[in-house]
């Protein structure tokens, strides 16, 4: 990162690397601080604070809505004060009520500095995006969330990126409205309404990733790779080839941690102690969430309980 990245805001970051078409933005999906940590010690453009990461990490539940605004706000400023200057995606869910609800979670966001934001077309009672029946608010509930959320972006004057998710594709509004077609219709509806980006949820295969592409307005779409879930996992340079202009991988995180903690965890309880692999120690764990810095910040000023 230059010191002109650094001197720039995270959602004019975002909007930045947005702005070139042959350009396709990666975030990891991270959900606490050490998470963030790792994905922003490899070097990458872009974070995404996935919902079900932060409901699994913070509140020990399934994603199952069962996450409130305080829950997902807290996460999210957390994430996004650890490198202002790297953009953060995060879930905003269903925006956490209407309209007013809606436009007071993007000012929050943006005050605490997240990049870009996506609200979904689920009911308040929803539900992971590759789990199956989920139930969709009307076409013109959806579109009073996406327009509040625009006028309290451009309010906000922060630039903060508002992505339209449907679940449309595997889901169902009251009137039985639902599948592929209604999933084009909603994001098509969501640009018109002035959305930076969209996010179609539950692509069934590449061959419909690629007509999602041709289907939808020429205007930055996500891809959610979610190992096992609906669609199909896409290589970022097949995705960049099909046209998507953001991946994010909001499971990849968990899936790493959750068998080495249970491995970890079953040789102390079957041993009695530790596995037999070497020892990080205190020092290099706490080297990843910033030690030397924080000590030579105390130095620099004068502090000497760290020497």
């Amino acid at each position: 990162m230059n010191a002109t990245q650094q001197n720039v805001s995270a959602p004019a970051r975002l909007r930045q690397l947005l702005s070139d078409p042959s350009h396709t933005v990666v975030a990891p999906g991270v959900y606490d601080g050490i998470s963030a940590r790792l994905a922003l010690a490899q070097g990458f453009e872009c974070l995404y604070m996935t919902g079900a990461g932060t409901a699994m990490s913070r509140l020990g539940m399934a994603d199952l809505g069962l996450t409130t605004f305080t829950d997902m706000h807290q996460n999210a400023s957390m994430i996004a004060s650890i490198n202002p200057s790297v953009p953060l995606i995060a879930d905003a869910d269903t925006g956490y009520g209407g309209p007013i609800n809606v436009a007071a979670t993007v000012k929050a966001y943006a005050r605490s500095g997240v990049a870009g934001l996506h609200i979904e077309d689920q009911v308040q009672e929803k539900r992971c995006g590759h789990l199956g029946g989920k139930l969709l608010v009307s076409r013109e509930v959806y579109a009073n969330r996406l327009r509040a959320a625009c006028r309290a972006r451009d309010e906000s004057g922060s630039g903060i990126a508002i992505i339209a998710r449907t679940d449309a594709r595997a889901g169902k509004d009251p009137e039985g409205n639902g599948g592929y077609d209604e999933a084009v219709a909603r994001l098509r509806m969501a640009a018109e309404i002035g959305v930076d980006g969209l996010f179609f949820e539950a692509l069934q295969s590449k061959e419909e990733a690629e007509k999602a592409i041709s289907d939808l307005p020429k205007i930055p779409v996500l891809l959610n790779e979610v190992g096992g879930g609906r669609t199909p996992i896409l290589a970022v340079e097949e995705a960049n080839k099909l046209g998507f202009r953001i991946t994010i991988w909001p499971t990849m995180g968990l899936e790493a941690v959750v068998p080495a903690l249970e491995n970890a965890y079953s040789a102390l309880k079957k041993n009695g102690k530790s596995p037999e692999d070497p020892a990080l120690g205190p020092s290099k764990l706490f080297e990843v969430c910033g030690l030397k810095d924080l000590m030579a910040f105390d130095e620099s000023v004068g502090g000497k309980a760290y020497q």
